[in-house]
């Protein structure tokens, strides 16, 4: 085991496989020489060389495009968005041709698309988005989401060796805040499968990401009260793991979904739509939302604290819903 930050486990993730199959290669923006906009691939030209380490010109359509022919060709290409919020630019080339091409010509795509999403940093509206939504409503397309270092690492490896193409999302605020420890070597964990992090009997927050956070935050603090909060981190978005979920609200009764991503639409919707439909004899309750506001993310650090969900606000839907 070696204590890693969130960050360091996505690059231990890429060396891993980079070392391990030679059909791997990574394409992005300033991947190579600067070592990427969050210095993931930091050292990667020097020890893999220009031809598995190539940095591309600013077009997401052609790094998406690149990496899907590529991937045809028998390739497992791993292409990096500078920020998440720049997919957009590549968007047909991820959901209209990746996403399709095992249903129109029966071919595998082992694409992985990751990057930098989320709030928190003072990024403003151009570099704060959690776009997951827009993937998971996409079929073909698999949504990853980790929120610990460890997990980080396993389904970033998991993913690449995946035959379909894979969005796979990395808070940038976890980045360098959040460390534990973290299998050395080979370490897969299989996609679709969620994690009870911390048991409980009174309630359930069901969260991803930054939120899952947040829910241990709160989970701490109400247990000073007797109060025991179960929290479930989703960590895969798609494929979704209903039974973990469902099994969870069944026993506490209660649910809370937390993401970060703005409200309307947004996969927290999903999730509580799900539970409605499959576990709504088992609830007490109605089941809450904790999410962000339905604004662009501001610059400014005190609107964004504002505008995106926080442990405070998570510990008020909870006590409230408790109270029902």
């Amino acid at each position: 085991m070696a204590v890693l930050t969130y960050v360091e486990a996505i690059s231990d993730a890429l060396r891993e496989e980079l070392r391990r199959d030679p059909r791997v290669f990574l394409l992005g923006e300033d991947i190579g020489v600067y070592g990427g906009a969050f210095k993931v691939t930091k050292g990667f030209l020097e020890e893999f060389g220009a031809g598995r380490i190539l940095d591309t010109p600013i077009s997401e359509a052609a790094i998406i495009g690149a990496a899907i022919g590529a991937a045809l060709n028998g390739m497992r290409p791993v292409a990096e968005m500078q920020y998440i919020d720049f997919i957009t630019n590549g968007f047909n080339q991820l959901v209209n041709v990746a996403a399709t091409i095992a249903y129109r010509w029966g071919l595998p795509v082992p694409i992985v698309v990751r990057g930098p999403a989320g709030g928190g940093v003072g990024g403003g509206p151009f570099h704060s988005r959690n776009p997951e939504a827009w993937f998971a409503h996409t079929p073909g397309l698999k949504v990853v989401y980790p929120a610990f270092p460890a997990d980080a690492k396993g389904l970033l490896i998991a993913a690449i060796r995946d035959p379909n193409p894979v969005v796979f999302l990395e808070h940038k605020g976890l980045y360098r805040k959040v460390r534990q420890e973290v299998p050395e070597g080979e370490y897969v964990l299989p996609l679709g499968k969620a994690a009870i992090v911390r048991p409980g009997r009174d309630a359930t927050v069901v969260a991803y990401g930054s939120t899952v956070h947040h829910a241990l935050q709160v989970a701490e603090e109400l247990s000073r009260e007797g109060i025991a909060l179960e929290v479930v981190d989703l960590r895969t978005l798609v494929p979704l793991d209903e039974e973990t979920v469902l099994d969870s609200v069944r026993r506490t009764n209660r649910v809370v979904v937390a993401s970060e991503a703005n409200r309307t639409c947004g996969f927290a919707a999903e999730v509580a739509a799900r539970i409605t439909e499959r576990a709504f004899k088992w609830l007490d309750a109605p089941v809450v939302r904790v999410t962000a506001a339905d604004v662009p993310t501001p610059f400014a650090p005190t609107l964004e604290q504002e505008v995106l969900p926080s442990a405070q606000r998570l510990k008020a839907a909870v006590l409230e819903l408790l109270r029902f």
